[in-house]
């Protein structure tokens, strides 16, 4: 029997994790290597079984943590060599269960968000379960993985956990994949009228992602130049943004389109992506732009924009909550664009195959 990875998952269907597992997932499995995707009912990744080496295991449970035992079950049974799991709870649940199970499966749990900021203001006993979770579980685990140096420092940090326990492991970008997606067709106005500059964000609609910036931005760009906002992302923010946009006078400027199942055939017709979190773990959509040869703007919050933009070789950094920094970065950039190959290198170091290869060394699976 050949080499077996189990992947337990719990995600929102629509987040940055889903988009980085519908890359890995498969990628692991084109090498020969068996891997199960353990579902907790109702949520991702959504992943269709097109590869003999991937299936799709239901483990009937509604929740990550009534996963437990449904879990231990299937590593006592199945005995994979190594299991990966991602985000806190997810991964508290599969280094239990390992150490229930009592087998010799390696775990390796992934964290991908900058912690600190992410809890900053959540209850006091909320930071305490995270703390003690990461700093007294994680040890458990054979391998902790972050997407970023700074995200990996500030585990480090909060969770007191060395930081050569950590390996930075950056998410993957299937090029090939974005750009046949980028090409299907695309019936919207706003991209065949080009009556000004069409700037485009892509993300969840929460205050992490700060898209309250990028409009207020585009309020003080307006007065300079024609210029409209097209959002993707769906959230428990977007009644707010949308009052927001009205209050400047924009609600004819800003087109709150929802999430996108293929987001690339906008993303691929813009004239300028921004970026404008207040933290993040890596940055995915960033580099889905870069990618795509369409210049960027990115706030420098913690942590993933500076690194992947090379300290601001590849597109404009500006202070986080700085909507007028953001305005004069977004003119500058529209202005005098990047040239798309030269955005294109930005890539190289997130090749699918680059990625897939440390994976596998690191759980113990490459050849």
């Amino acid at each position: 029997m050949g080499k077996s990875l189990a992947v337990f998952l719990a995600t929102s269907g629509h987040s940055g994790v889903d988009r980085i597992m519908k890359t890995l997932l498969p990628s692991i499995a084109d090498r020969g290597i068996r891997v199960d995707l353990l579902h907790v009912t109702g949520h991702g990744p959504h992943i269709e079984e097109k590869q003999p080496h991937l299936r799709v295991i239901q483990l009937g449970s509604s929740h990550s943590f009534t996963g437990l035992f449904p879990l231990v079950g299937y590593l006592r049974r199945e005995k994979p060599d190594a299991i990966l799991s991602d985000k806190d709870r997810v991964n508290q649940v599969a280094i239990i269960a390992k150490h229930l199970a009592g087998v010799e499966t390696k775990t390796a749990v992934r964290y991908g968000q900058t912690v600190s900021r992410r809890l900053e203001n959540r209850p006091g006993w909320q930071k305490t379960v995270h703390y003690f979770s990461m700093k007294y579980l994680y040890r458990r685990a054979d391998a902790i993985i972050s997407p970023s140096e700074g995200a990996a420092r500030d585990l480090s940090g909060f969770a007191r956990i060395p930081i050569e326990r950590i390996t930075v492991i950056p998410n993957p970008i299937d090029i090939g994949r974005i750009r046949v997606l980028a090409g299907e067709p695309l019936d919207h106005p706003w991209f065949h009228s080009r009556e000004g500059a069409v700037i485009v964000g892509l993300g969840e609609l929460t205050s992490r992602k700060g898209f309250d910036t990028l409009i207020r931005a585009l309020a003080i760009l307006k007065r300079k130049k024609p210029a409209r906002l097209f959002l993707m992302g769906k959230g428990r923010g977007r009644e707010k943004l949308e009052k927001l946009s009205a209050d400047l006078g924009l609600r004819d400027e800003v087109e709150f389109a929802g999430f996108k199942g293929n987001p690339f055939p906008f993303l691929a017709r813009a004239d300028l992506f921004v970026q404008p979190s207040r933290y993040e773990g890596f940055g995915m959509a960033l580099l889905e732009a870069l990618a795509l040869g369409i210049p960027v703007v990115a706030t420098d919050c913690p942590s993933g924009p500076r690194e992947i933009l090379q300290d601001g070789r590849f597109g404009r950094l500006v202070p986080v909550d700085d909507h007028q920094a953001m305005a004069d970065a977004m003119e500058k950039s529209l202005d005098s664009p990047s040239d798309p190959e030269y955005l294109l290198t930005a890539t190289n170091p997130y090749s699918t195959d680059l990625v897939t290869d440390r994976y596998l060394n690191l759980l113990g699976l490459g050849d």
